[in-house]
């Protein structure tokens, strides 16, 4: 594809290259390690001062501390998971060893397996939008025709799998902390061809990061008592569950997306295309670590958090493709399916017109 397809863009402006976007956004790869370190530090003391208050209130029942902190320390923590992220990615930090040992470390406090999760979300950018390679790391989605060719029973556990409250409100959360701990990434069953990755190859990351939860959080309930944990730290996991959940449903989960079958798919159009542009205000946007821009992160992996703004900055167009705001977004919980005849998300009820 040559250009931009102007359905996607507000208001039609000229259409753009594809390879000139690319080339934009490779000029942008690389980490900046003086950046990346100065807003671990700042993150993290933010993080321990937030939780070593919200202790405080369950230790003193000064609940309403915990309550009022709750969200914001929700945030650091999701922030301290974009920075994992982009350690995965080996884009943090210029050390792809330092990449690797700050990823596991924070891995403790997002409760995730740094290892795995980075051999899983590589293989989501390696094959979002290819509906011949849909793979761990994405959220299961079914064409029309696939949702029609479903058992009865099959098709009410897929609606069942689609529920917001299942999928984001009980399933993030349940993800995070249960599933997790298990060396286990198969599909829901609902197509055919997933590509997951080798137990032989992801258990020793995720048995590894369960030993360092049990030793750190041992020692977290064992001498700041397990009443702190429990109605501390373990609402911040699942609220930080909720809003990382939130943001990578949307990410791909709206109706002018990107999905083809693997002779026509193309990376870089499913990168730009099938990804959107989450427009947050500011603060949103600093505690998600810019990860709402999400096409360009798409586009070029390779680009850390902090530059990515600057990416779209130098390139206004970037700032029309597939923008989304905060009340459309809430749209996007409608859309079930892939229709490939009209090439794009609907609801269950398009199946009746």
């Amino acid at each position: 594809m040559d250009h931009v397809n102007a359905k996607i863009l507000l208001d039609e402006p000229p259409a753009i290259s594809v390879k000139d976007i690319v080339k934009h956004c490779n000029s942008y790869k690389g980490a900046d390690t003086k950046r990346g370190i100065m807003q671990l530090a700042v993150t993290l003391v933010l993080f321990a001062v937030g939780c070593g208050l919200m202790v405080y209130g369950v230790q003193t029942s000064a609940y309403w501390i915990t309550a009022l902190l709750l969200l914001p320390v929700s945030g650091l923590l999701t922030r301290i998971f974009i920075f994992q992220h982009d350690c995965g990615h080996g884009s943090f930090l210029k050390s792809r060893q330092a990449n690797d040992w700050v990823g596991r470390i924070l891995g403790i406090l997002t409760l995730t397996p740094y290892d795995f999760w980075r051999r899983a979300h590589n293989m989501h950018h390696a094959t979002s939008g290819n509906l011949d390679k849909r793979s761990v790391g994405g959220i299961d989605t079914i064409t029309v025709k696939e949702y029609q060719a479903l058992s009865p029973s099959k098709q009410w556990a897929y609606r069942f799998y689609r529920n917001p409250l299942v999928l984001l409100i009980f399933g993030t959360p349940f993800y995070t902390i249960i599933m997790q701990r298990f060396p286990m990434n198969q599909s829901t069953g609902f197509y055919e061809g997933y590509h997951g990755l080798p137990v032989s190859e992801i258990w020793k990351s995720i048995m590894v990061t369960n030993v360092a939860l049990v030793v750190f959080y041992g020692a977290f309930a064992y001498f700041l008592g397990l009443e702190a944990f429990l109605l501390a730290y373990l609402p911040i996991v699942v609220v930080t569950s909720w809003i990382g959940g939130w943001l990578f449903y949307i990410q791909h989960q709206f109706e002018e997306t990107y999905w083809e079958k693997n002779e026509k798919w193309d990376i870089h159009e499913a990168a730009l295309m099938g990804s959107s542009y989450y427009v947050l205000p500011p603060i949103l946007q600093w505690f998600t670590g810019n990860i709402g821009l999400h096409h360009i992160h798409h586009l070029c992996l390779k680009i850390p958090n902090y530059k990515l703004q600057e990416c779209m900055d130098a390139c206004p167009d970037l700032k029309y493709i597939n923008r989304m705001t905060l009340r459309e977004s809430l749209n996007c919980l409608e859309l079930k399916l892939w229709d490939e005849d009209k090439k794009q998300m609907v609801s269950y009820s398009a199946l009746a017109a």
